[in-house]
């Protein structure tokens, strides 16, 4: 049976930290308004934006930062000490996700280049390879039970992330082991600092490595991008590759699992798939509106009153964006089909699962690249793979923010 979605007084919609029903909560978020108050863990309260067209607003904003000092609850001591989504929001401004402005502006050009299409176009056939390794390995497992998530959709885009920071391959497997770490719910913020930290230090001694012996990579061109001139610190550097691991892992996890969830589940629009009547680039794109990767995204803090989708924003709130409310909108995605439903010839609207404006996720040149290989690799390596357990005992990874299953257990050859 379902858990229903828990509204608090004044209409406030509740999150489930436990994700036990994500699609009757993008539903109570949609019908609550264009934009509504939330309850988060430890009571602490928001806003969220659940349209395209406050969202579009928003996200392009001004008076809308990411600066936490003008949050009016955290300056003034109401948010819970230990408050888990904390570590969800940047305390300094040294990266791509934690600065605005003419800041936000000068850190984007700066970085352009290296996170620029054609840049990360450059990395097709390694992924290609990357993959079919990723295959090979599952072979001697084709015949019983495993995990898609952990053995295939987690490892392949942290190895092309250690492809584009230039990192030998026999690191890859540290660096995964670290992120496995610093992606699980952690026991305290203790050890999620620990784990913060000794990744601080890996990015340290990279740096300094591609200092002395730069490559044709990632690291060298963030720390040759205007050397002319203004060029990026060492710790604004170390911020960005933070932020590609943020923007181009975790999505890209999702991603590959939510779309082979999706088809699985919706054998006619697979045959769309199959038959060639429908492209990998399609099947990317409707993942990514109809289960993006990322729930919400928090938070933006208004430094002055503002009105929008009939409410008023004050001065010190926090706001969020609802991707997955977003994605049920009718306004932009029509009635028919609806926008609950996983459907490859939906031919309204366009997904901002990615942001919109100056905010859109620098990786999504890359996860959207690694889903068009990897998927089709995959099922035609193992076109009869299928769930090892019925799709509604598939658990979400316990997190407002992140939309993630717990695993995705599969057989590869039935």
């Amino acid at each position: 049976m379902p858990c229903p979605v828990e509204h608090g007084s004044g209409g406030t919609v509740t999150l489930d930290p436990y994700v036990k029903n994500l699609r009757a909560e993008r539903e109570a978020l949609y019908a609550a308004g264009p934009i509504t108050r939330v309850e988060l863990p430890g009571g602490v309260t928001a806003w969220a934006a659940t349209r395209h067209e406050v969202a579009r607003a928003t996200l392009t904003d001004p008076r809308l930062v990411k600066d936490v000092a003008h949050w009016d609850d955290l300056q003034q001591g109401r948010i819970p000490e230990g408050w888990p989504l904390l570590s969800t929001i940047p305390p300094t401004p040294t990266n791509l996700l934690g600065t605005d402005g003419a800041e936000h502006k000068r850190l984007r050009l700066l970085t352009a280049k290296a996170f620029s299409a054609r840049s990360v176009e450059r990395l097709r056939p390694r992924i290609h390879d990357l993959t079919n390794d990723l295959l090979d390995s599952l072979e001697p497992k084709a015949g019983e039970p495993l995990d898609l998530k952990g053995e295939f959709a987690f490892k392949l885009p942290m190895s092309v992330i250690g492809e584009l920071y230039g990192v030998d391959e026999a690191e890859h497997g540290y660096l995964r082991d670290m992120y496995v770490k610093f992606f699980s719910a952690v026991t305290s913020p203790e050890e999620f600092m620990e784990t913060y930290a000794v990744l601080e230090r890996y990015y340290e001694d990279m740096i300094a490595a591609k200092r002395a012996n730069p490559g044709d990579d990632l690291t060298t061109e963030l720390l040759n991008a205007g050397e002319d001139g203004d060029a990026l610190t060492d710790l604004e550097v170390r911020g960005t590759l933070q932020v590609v691991v943020a923007a181009g892992h975790e999505t890209t996890v999702n991603l590959l699992c939510n779309a082979v969830r999706a088809l699985l589940a919706h054998p006619e629009q697979f045959d769309l798939v199959k038959q060639g009547k429908v492209g990998w680039d399609v099947v990317v794109e409707e993942t990514l509106r109809f289960d993006p990767p990322t729930s919400n995204m928090v938070f933006r803090f208004a430094t002055e009153d503002i009105e929008v989708g009939g409410q008023t924003i004050r001065k010190g709130e926090a706001l969020m964006t609802s991707y997955g409310a977003i994605s049920r909108d009718r306004d932009e995605h029509g009635e028919e089909p609806h926008p609950d439903t996983f459907d490859l010839t939906r031919q309204k609207g366009r997904h901002i699962s990615f942001g919109y404006g100056p905010h859109v996720c620098p990786g999504s040149h890359l996860a959207r690249m690694e889903g068009q290989i990897a998927l089709p690799l995959l099922f035609e390596r193992f076109p009869d793979l299928k769930l090892a357990v019925p799709d509604d005992e598939l658990e979400n990874h316990p997190s407002i923010v992140v939309n993630s299953l717990k695993d995705l257990p599969v057989l590869l050859r039935p």
